[in-house]
């Protein structure tokens, strides 16, 4: 059973920047993927940045250019780089990872492992 621990979120000014991190308990680097989603109260959770199970890397378009994926297969962990924040980013962050999935940037119902979350809290 895969677990997945967030850690990295915070509160920041618009403009700032923040680092996400998802270490996962078991070796991801290969028939798994990944993805960050985030939620808001009263809204579904929406994907932000996924990495396919190929390695190829996809972004939701509203984070596209501010937001950066990346992972360290050593570590097991799947970060994710947050720049030039907007108030609209402020949610709470999920980890979400599946095996034998090619693509994780889907809809959240599909996927079986999640992290607890982390709040990300942009001020303007």
């Amino acid at each position: 059973q895969v677990q997945l621990e967030e850690s990295g979120g915070g509160s920041v000014q618009a403009g700032g920047s923040l680092r996400l991190s998802c270490t996962a308990t078991v070796d991801t680097s290969s028939r798994y993927c990944m993805a960050w989603f985030r939620q808001v109260p009263g809204k579904e959770r929406e994907g932000v940045a996924g990495l396919d199970s190929d390695g190829r890397i996809r972004y939701a378009d509203s984070v596209k250019g501010r937001f950066t994926l990346s992972k360290d297969n050593v570590k097991n962990t799947l970060y994710l780089e947050m720049n030039s924040l907007k108030p609209e980013d402020t949610a709470m962050y999920y980890c979400a990872a599946d095996i034998l999935r090619l693509r994780c940037l889907t809809d959240y119902r599909f996927l079986g492992h999640w992290g607890q979350g982390t709040l990300v809290t942009v001020s303007s």
